[in-house]
């Protein structure tokens, strides 16, 4: 097999990764200046921030404006396969020739300066968004907000913040208020703002930029019924019956419906906002992988026995772990065998705790690659701490199922998890 071009231009690009870090907007500023603002040539833009469900409620954003049949780029990240999944232009993803002819025009205009990876691909992002036609710009924060890569449209038509909790906090703070500070940074004056539900302290942070800067907070909106075909969204005066949407979990509710009102509220120019029968049709056919995604095919599913399930998440912080976990606890009986690898920057234990009470057994396994990663013997004692008696460390997924169809007679369910670095290896080499 062929390594794809793109693949060594973007490791050249990593080369210019600066040593240490200084989050800011200067360097993605001067590159886009030399390369005449690509970022202002824009079609309307929608910004997304938030620390769970941003990606899942841009999904839904853009198979909601796709039903209505309207033209939408995507900028989202990390990829799980392949570094075109980033970059979709009206609907596709980049192509090959076309990702490596921007790449390698952004590189030679930065003339080998310090940038971090995010901001170079990012510039070559812009690029592509202010060439190829479309109706709007569904543009997704790399990390926090403020000082984000991403944030340098000073007038997008909307900005949305999902669910803020504790991540990155190497990065961003050590504190919710602190989070909250830097989501916040990509609302703009007179520009609304839909803020899907937050705890106390991230509002009243949230609340408080938005007062600061005169960005109107859209939060009129809640889910009033669940179904088990469906849901009942209240947005101001208005009552709307709606289907299941598209990705499993109880979560889904809140980040469909925070996609539903951003796209009743966004003023797009010449566009008429999707009526209820399109949005109902969009959220149905809104795709996310490796979100509690069941997968049917491939290696894995052949290895796994009679009627077991096997489930993809890349969930990798506590809020994540405690949605899975109510997801698990309305799933129909049977055991559930968890196999796990996670980054050293996280906490396996606090990830494991909200999970344990449905784990009959776990397997620890290193991620694949070139990652800072949890030894598998370090997630098998962070298993027993965090109260899952029935745990084993494994050198491979291969070596894991193996470990845990023996462990358990018939499990009803395998869920890999953890990292979406293990979900990529997963879709890669076993889909």
């Amino acid at each position: 097999m062929t390594t794809p071009r793109s693949d060594a231009i973007l490791a050249r690009l990593g080369q210019l990764h600066p040593k240490v870090i200084d989050l800011s907007l200067g360097r993605i500023t001067r590159l886009l200046n030399k390369l005449g603002n690509p970022h202002l040539n824009l079609p309307p833009v929608i910004h997304l921030a938030g620390t769970n469900g941003k990606g899942s409620t841009l999904a839904y954003l853009r198979a909601i404006y796709e039903a209505a049949g309207l033209r939408v780029h995507t900028s989202t990240s990390p990829h799980l396969v392949r570094f075109h999944e980033r970059i979709r232009l009206a609907g596709e993803l980049i192509s090959e020739d076309m990702l490596c002819d921007l790449l390698e025009e952004v590189e030679a205009v930065n003339g080998g300066e310090q940038i971090t990876f995010f901001e170079i691909t990012q510039t070559a992002a812009f690029l592509a968004y202010s060439r190829i036609p479309a109706d709007v710009v569904l543009l997704e924060t790399g990390l926090g907000g403020r000082v984000d890569a991403s944030n340098v449209i000073d007038k997008p038509a909307l900005t949305v913040i999902t669910p803020i909790s504790l991540d990155h906090q190497g990065f961003l703070g050590d504190t919710i208020d602190k989070i909250a500070f830097e989501k916040a940074g990509i609302m703009k004056p007179g520009v609304p703002c839909v803020l899907a539900p937050q705890s106390l302290e991230a509002f009243d942070t949230l609340a408080r930029h938005a007062g600061d800067i005169g960005s109107p907070l859209i939060t009129n909106f809640g889910i009033t019924a669940e179904r088990e075909n469906g849901f009942t969204l209240r947005i101001a005066e208005e009552e709307f019956d709606l289907p299941l949407p598209a990705l499993p979990g109880r979560h889904q509710f809140i980040n469909a419906a925070t996609a539903i009102t951003a796209a009743r509220y966004a003023d797009i120019p010449n566009i008429a906002g999707p009526n209820m029968a399109t949005i109902s049709r969009g959220i149905t056919q809104a795709s996310w992988p490796a979100r509690l995604q069941r997968l049917t095919k491939g290696p894995l599913c052949d290895a796994m026995p009679d009627k077991c399930d096997l489930v993809l998440d890349g969930g990798h912080n506590i809020a994540a772990a405690e949605v899975i976990a109510d997801w698990l606890s309305r799933q129909s009986q049977g055991d559930t065998v968890v196999i796990m690898g996670m980054l050293d920057n996280r906490d396996p234990i606090a990830f494991l705790r909200p999970l344990a009470p449905h784990i009959a057994s776990f397997a620890g396994i290193p991620i694949p690659g070139d990652h800072e990663v949890h030894r598998a013997e370090t997630l098998r004692d962070a298993a027993v701490k965090a109260g899952i008696a029935n745990a084993y460390a494994c050198d491979t997924l291969n070596d894991a199922l193996a470990v845990l169809k023996n462990s358990i007679n018939q499990p009803k369910r395998v869920l890999i998890l953890g990292s979406l670095y293990l979900a990529g290896v997963v879709l890669e080499n076993h889909t």
